[in-house]
């Protein structure tokens, strides 16, 4: 099975706590161990935010801000690198044909931010669909889609299995406002569409639960299915 896997930023490295990084780094390797092909994409998390918001103090653009976050990403990239004890290529790759290069070499890629205006949840769905995976992994800080930010509204609908079509739908919306709902971007939603990539997304704020979701669908989060098919994950085919 080939499977890229996005841990956000806020999941990998909310501090600068090496354990936290290795716990993630044993769920690569143990996927590896089982035969998988793994790529990862790594965000920037509060440690970005903090950057873009002090240059955004002094004067940066808007591009500007999205290479200081880009920079960010790719710097937890290789903490991810550093923990993989030479399983991964030596430094993180900059776009999807290098990516590809070193998954045919056998060698896990490591992506953070690509380019101003993509978020790295894009990268991830961009990534899987270059690399043909069979699997896309969103680990997030929250257990899967829900219709509204469940750390502030008790009421929020946890969803176990939308289409591609039915996740832009539900992204759209809270794409206008703040964005603390969307669990991934809505470019990664429509990407996710296009490809009809099946996708999973979960609480990896404990690393543990990634391995036993991609290889046996075990997991409480959400899954995205194409149309027309039913829950079952390609650990079925």
């Amino acid at each position: 099975m080939r499977v890229v896997i996005s841990i956000g930023g806020s999941v990998l490295a909310p501090d600068l706590d090496a354990d936290r990084v290795a716990g993630h780094a044993s769920a690569v390797e143990r996927l590896v161990d089982e035969g998988c092909e793994v790529g990862a994409v790594v965000g920037g998390g509060g440690v970005a935010r903090d950057y873009i918001g002090a240059a955004r103090e002094l004067g940066a653009n808007e591009v500007q801000l999205d290479q200081i976050g880009i920079d960010v990403t790719r710097i937890n990239a290789r903490l991810l690198i550093a923990a993989l004890s030479g399983l991964s290529a030596p430094s993180p790759a900059h776009d999807y044909e290098a990516a590809g290069e070193a998954l045919r070499r056998g060698d896990v890629p490591v992506m953070g931010g690509v380019m101003p205006g993509q978020t790295t949840d894009a990268v991830a769905a961009a990534l899987a669909e270059y690399v043909d995976a069979d699997l896309l992994v969103y680990a997030t800080s929250v257990d899967g889609v829900f219709s509204a930010d469940p750390n502030g509204d008790g009421d929020a609908e946890q969803y176990d299995c939308l289409t591609g079509a039915e996740l832009v739908d539900l992204i759209t919306p809270m794409s206008r406002g703040a964005g603390a709902s969307a669990p991934v971007d809505l470019l990664a939603a429509k990407l996710i569409e296009r490809s009809e990539m099946r996708t999973v997304v979960l609480d990896g704020t404990d690393p543990g639960r990634i391995a036993p979701a991609v290889l046996r669908g075990d997991h409480s989060g959400t899954d995205v299915v194409p149309a027309g098919c039913d829950d079952a994950g390609p650990w079925d085919r």
